[in-house]
């Protein structure tokens, strides 16, 4: 079995300079949690305030519902706040459980893709590994995607996972935290808020931008075993994060060099391994549409991708349903 080796923190930063990044903050935990929840709730008052905006607030909460993911993400690597009661509290009630995961199981799976990434033990290996794909083959993931066909068939797979393996405390903090949402939409006297505005986007835009995401992180990078170049960053203009790369999920390189540091403090990183030159020698994209032209740079009619299994298995964990070697992002 083969171990990812990572770059030393000393590498990078003296010691006075790392402590700018290190620490978590409760504060700074709790904020991006209420405006990740306030954004969602804002969404879906100025929907019923003016239905008409419908449209762009589908797509606003299904880009806050992975920000939840993405926090959670950094609650599994228990950095999201400096007190663990706190951070495990939120990771589980307020960001895994709404989005129907569970943050102990992807804790376990997640910590084994930084220990080996992209190596042949990496259990998200087979999201990148096939890639670059045709565009035709895209085309159809994001159809499947947008139309709530690959939604539908991982949370099918994920409730049935957990009654199979009698994981009620599971079942029960996603049908808890949902009934939740559901009766705060009822007694603001809405309740079609829920079914249209929170399962809507979950089902359908969460699924398209958890494959691009995917697609961004890991696939077609330049070389597997560089620790610098087995990911990647990709900048994004505030539109991109707005819809795409929600709490300084772009900076993947940066979260893979030094998994400890909170996503807030990402931004930072980034400037200061610039100012040392050091991203000269990192994978950094200009931009998502210039990732997925990479990723779909296969020639039509020379095959699709094989790895669908692969993203429906740690999309699965991502949803709480076990399936052995378990899932953000990554």
């Amino acid at each position: 079995m083969s171990v990812y080796h990572r770059v030393k923190a000393s590498d990078l930063f003296t010691p006075a300079e790392l402590d700018r990044v290190r620490h978590a903050s409760d504060a700074l935990g709790v904020l991006c949690v209420a405006h990740a929840w306030g954004v969602i709730a804002g969404a879906m008052a100025l929907t019923a305030w003016q239905w008409w905006l419908a449209p762009l607030a589908f797509i606003v909460i299904g880009s806050r519902q992975l920000g939840l993911a993405i926090l959670m993400h950094d609650a599994a690597h228990g950095i999201l706040t400096k007190s663990k009661r706190l951070n495990d509290f939120l990771g589980q009630w307020f960001l895994a459980y709404p989005v129907f995961t569970d943050l102990v199981p992807y804790r376990v799976y997640h910590l084994k893709h930084h220990r080996s990434t992209q190596q042949p033990d990496d259990p998200d290996l087979e999201l990148s590994k096939h890639f670059p794909i045709t565009r035709e083959s895209f085309r159809r993931k994001l159809i499947r995607d947008i139309t709530g066909q690959t939604g539908y068939q991982q949370r099918k797979a994920a409730f049935a996972s957990v009654i199979k393996r009698g994981q009620w405390a599971t079942l029960a903090g996603w049908l808890g935290t949902n009934a939740v949402i559901l009766a705060a939409c009822i007694a603001a006297g809405f309740w079609w808020l829920y079914p249209v505005l929170w399962l809507g986007p979950m089902l359908t835009w969460f699924q398209v931008i958890v494959r691009v995401r995917n697609i961004a992180e890991h696939a077609v990078v330049p070389d597997n075993n560089d620790p610098f170049r087995n990911a990647r960053t990709t900048i994004a203009n505030p539109l991109a994060r707005a819809l795409l790369a929600p709490y300084w999920v772009n900076y993947h390189v940066e979260h893979h060099l030094l998994f400890w540091v909170p996503c807030y403090r990402l931004p930072l990183m980034h400037r200061m391994l610039k100012a040392k030159g050091i991203t000269s020698r990192m994978e950094v994209r200009p931009g998502y549409f210039d990732v997925i032209r990479q990723a779909t740079s296969r020639p039509s009619g020379t095959g699709g991708i094989q790895g669908g299994r692969g993203l429906r298995r740690r999309n699965e964990m991502l949803e709480g349903a076990p399936t052995g070697d378990v899932p953000a992002t990554s």
